[in-house]
């Protein structure tokens, strides 16, 4: 078996890890035992799967000096960033467990049977209920976020999936560690192994999305890893949804009165939204729509000083780096002028300059329109509203849009450009910035192609849906019933012959 190695982008730094990659055996294995424990995770029901998320959050801040030094030392990414992070993930697990908790994410539904227009109806019972072993991704971008410990994992747990999750060979170690507190947690509660799991090399990712007992996939990544994994799903011969989250520039128009009012402010903004955690952010602004006018030249100096004084961003691995260089010179030679880029000697880890590119709304094409993973954003310099009009039509749909407004600007300019945004996005962001996704019950993470291959969302509590299948019962006897689903259950909000009953504690 091969051996699998870590990398610390800092230095550039190799070195061989105590773990193999998964062979096919290994990885039949494992989606075996996930199979096996889905009785006992959906036996655990809601209030009993919501204690184990809590479990879960405790294990892992139990673990957090750990697990932030592993992934500090695979990723490259800050302490603070990475000790947020761990929080976030926590959080997540516990927003599901409040999820569960309250229970109309079922959506349970009855109705009694009865005449009707068409005659005599049976009696029908509807709820959401779990699809079975889920593959997760993991993402290179967020160790903890986006990986064994992320959003997918907790929300394919609450559901009551077991995850097997493809470890991202960014930060191996950091993906076993996670598992592992994750699995202490299982075990602390009698829960069966095949709950968690962990898979390691690419091989062993197209093979664990052709296993039969994998219902379901989520990656947060590339449009290329996406088609790679869709074309293993494509071999099986029961298809299974592959949840996808991948290329996005995320549009920032600022408006003439907000580039007067405020240009220093949203220097600032733009600054830190573009170059934290080294741009390598989905959410990463790439294009900022500035007026050519005299606000929208004191807000770009502003900005161009900022970017001209900072240091050298560290990406997560090689080929981003790699990937970033030959992106940011086709930019070049595409006709984007370089407008600030900071000076960055020679370094053996993975350092890049943080790039401030500018173009008129003219030579805005679909290449230069494309993401560039890392520090890099492209102003583009509009003077009349058509201009912008046209050079919007030009950027493809993205996770989200944004718009900073003053208060002289027009409504009906102002709306227009909120439908154009609105049109290609999943998330509009008014005066403000499109990093720092906000997990909460009303968030939405996800947008047209190719921000994602789904309505779905990744983010928040409505994400649980991915892992979740409708199930109706028909003239059912009562004790075949989910309790969710039987007449004298009033713990959550049901729909009962076409009326909403909320819950009665």
């Amino acid at each position: 078996m091969n051996v699998v190695t870590t990398v610390d982008p800092r230095d550039g730094r190799r070195r061989e890890t105590d773990l193999t990659e998964t062979d096919d055996a290994r990885v039949a294995a494992i989606a075996a035992q996930a199979s096996g424990a889905a009785q006992w995770l959906s036996g655990l029901g809601r209030l009993g799967r919501a204690g184990l998320l809590d479990a879960i959050a405790d294990a892992l801040e139990s673990r957090r000096t750990a697990l932030v030094a592993a992934a500090e030392s695979e990723t490259g990414l800050s302490h603070p960033r990475l000790d947020q992070e761990l929080t976030r993930a926590a959080v997540q697990f516990r927003m599901f467990a409040d999820v569960l908790r309250d229970g109309d994410y079922v959506e349970a539904a009855i109705d009694h049977a009865a005449d009707t227009p068409l005659g005599r109806g049976p009696d029908v019972r509807r709820m959401l209920v779990p699809l079975g072993p889920v593959a997760v991704f993991g993402a290179s971008n967020f160790p903890f976020a986006f990986s064994v410990a992320g959003g997918d994992t907790a929300a394919a747990l609450a559901a009551g999936c077991p995850v097997v999750v493809k470890a991202h060979p960014s930060h191996p170690l950091t993906s076993h560690a996670s598992a592992a507190a994750i699995g202490a947690a299982i075990r602390g509660m009698s829960g069966p192994d095949g709950v968690i799991a962990a898979g390691y090399g690419e091989p062993a990712g197209r093979a664990l999305v052709r296993h039969p007992a994998i219902r379901a996939a989520a990656l947060t990544g590339s449009i290329g890893a996406a088609r790679a994994i869709q074309a293993a799903i494509d071999e099986r011969a029961e298809p299974i949804p592959l949840y996808a989250e991948l290329s996005s520039v995320n549009p920032i128009v600022v408006r003439p009165g907000a580039a007067a009012a405020r240009g220093d402010q949203i220097a600032d903004g733009l600054f830190a939204s573009f170059t934290g955690s080294g741009g390598q952010l989905c959410t990463k602004p790439g294009l900022a729509f500035i007026p050519a006018d005299p606000g929208g030249d004191r807000l770009l100096e502003a900005l161009r000083a900022r970017v001209a004084s900072a240091g050298g961003a560290v990406l997560l691995n090689e080929r981003i780096r790699d990937a970033f260089v030959t992106r940011a010179a086709a930019f070049e030679r595409a006709g984007a002028r370089v407008s600030a880029r900071p000076e960055v000697g020679p370094d053996p880890g993975f350092t890049v300059a943080p790039t401030l590119l500018e173009i008129g709304p003219a030579e805005l094409t679909a290449e230069l329109a494309d993401e560039c993973f890392g520090p890099l954003m492209v102003v583009v310099r509009y003077r009349e509203d058509v201009e912008l009009d046209a050079a919007l039509a030009t950027v493809p749909p993205s996770l989200t849009g944004s718009v900073h407004s003053g208060p002289e600007d027009d409504d009906a300019a102002l709306r227009r450009l909120v439908d154009a945004l609105a049109a290609r996005s999943g998330r509009i962001v008014f005066d403000g910035y499109p990093t720092g996704v906000r997990v909460s019950w009303a968030q939405h993470h996800g947008g047209p192609w190719p921000s994602t291959n789904t309505v779905h969302t990744s983010v928040g509590a409505t994400s649980i849906r991915r892992f979740l299948r409708p199930l109706a019962w028909q003239d059912a006897p009562e004790w075949v019933l989910p309790e969710e689903l039987r007449d004298d259950f009033t713990a959550i909000a049901r729909r009962v012959d076409g009326r909403l009953e909320p819950a009665q504690p």
